[in-house]
């Protein structure tokens, strides 16, 4: 069984099998199964071989669609819809990111910064302007492991990749500048399925380091979710408890529990705008009518209303 390790603690680290490096790896999973679905929105040829060599085994199996969502549905009464959703989900947020970055190149932004890569295929596979760079941060493990991964499936990058393997706990925005990162340049930023992930405090001062970074005329995007009340948050931990147990049953150790940090955090949206950016953003549901999808299922859950945002540096403090 593949374990994804203990609950977060400062100054933990992760790989792509363990930890909070597993989300890495399920997210690539499910673009796999976006990729290979019927009509697909995406094409990420690189999910599937990128998910194989990781090795979780329950994951691989998506991936390569020896095994599909319904084959886990093994609780009729219960729809196990984290997975049953999460490839039309997938599809419709890396879309998301897709056309944003593509705006941006068109808009003549030719500097790209990826915080969290893990398994991000983008600098592969998106058709990227000349002269444009695609910096990639992520902990130095990840990094090695897909840069090492890509080259043995003799994957070429079609822009000027660099890598910085730095954790984003650490001097992220030293290591940045030695990759030849330049601030007078606008930037296009992505923070995807990366700020859940983050203590409160911790994701003000990503933003706040962004925005310190970002030349007026820079953009980003990322997620933003609603606050969940207190009565709400253990109803939503042991949701996601028994969603752990049903992963659990298929051979993969996970604790969702122990990922996230729960508790009162800033909406990303008004805390950008309070800082200069002009900010858009539009409900997962909406995002997913756009492109044609049906609603999702209802659960006797609370609603976590996830948001996906963007916005242009417009004025500086």
């Amino acid at each position: 069984m593949t374990s994804s390790g203990s609950a977060r603690y400062e100054g933990d680290s992760w790989d792509l099998a363990s930890s909070v490096g597993v989300t890495a790896t399920m997210v690539a999973a499910a673009r796999a199964m976006a990729t290979h679905g019927e009509n697909p929105l995406i094409d990420d040829p690189f999910a599937e071989p990128l998910v194989r060599a990781v090795g979780i085994d329950v994951l691989t199996r998506l991936a390569t669609g020896e095994l599909s969502a319904a084959d886990l549905d093994d609780d009729p009464e219960r729809p196990f819809t984290a997975v049953t959703a999460a490839a039309d989900n997938m599809a419709v947020r890396t879309k998301f990111f897709d056309e944003f970055f593509l705006d941006a190149a068109r808009a003549g932004i030719t500097q790209a910064v990826i915080l969290a890569a893990g398994l991000d295929s983008r600098a592969y596979r998106l058709p990227w302007p000349a002269r444009a760079v695609v910096y990639e941060v992520d902990q130095p493990q990840v990094i090695e492991f897909k840069s090492r991964t890509m080259a043995d499936l003799g994957a070429h990058p079609r822009a000027d990749r660099r890598t910085v393997a730095v954790d984003l706990r650490d001097d992220w925005p030293a290591a940045l500048r030695a990759a030849g990162f330049d601030p007078a340049l606008p930037t296009a930023w992505s923070a995807e399925g990366l700020l859940g992930y983050l203590p409160p405090d911790a994701q003000d001062r990503l933003l706040d380091t962004v925005t310190g970074l970002s030349a007026l005329g820079s953009r980003i995007a990322s997620e933003s979710m609603n606050r969940v009340d207190d009565g709400d948050e253990d109803r939503l931990r042991e949701r996601m408890r028994t969603v752990s147990q049903r992963w659990r049953a298929h051979g993969l150790d996970l604790d969702m529990t122990t990922l996230v940090y729960f508790g009162d955090r800033n909406k990303a949206a008004a805390y950008l705008s309070d800082r200069g950016w002009l900010m858009t953003s539009i409900p997962l549901p909406e995002l997913r009518a756009i492109n044609g999808l049906s609603p999702q299922p209802e659960e006797d859950v609370p609603a976590v209303e996830m948001l996906y945002i963007s916005g242009t540096l417009y004025k500086t403090h």
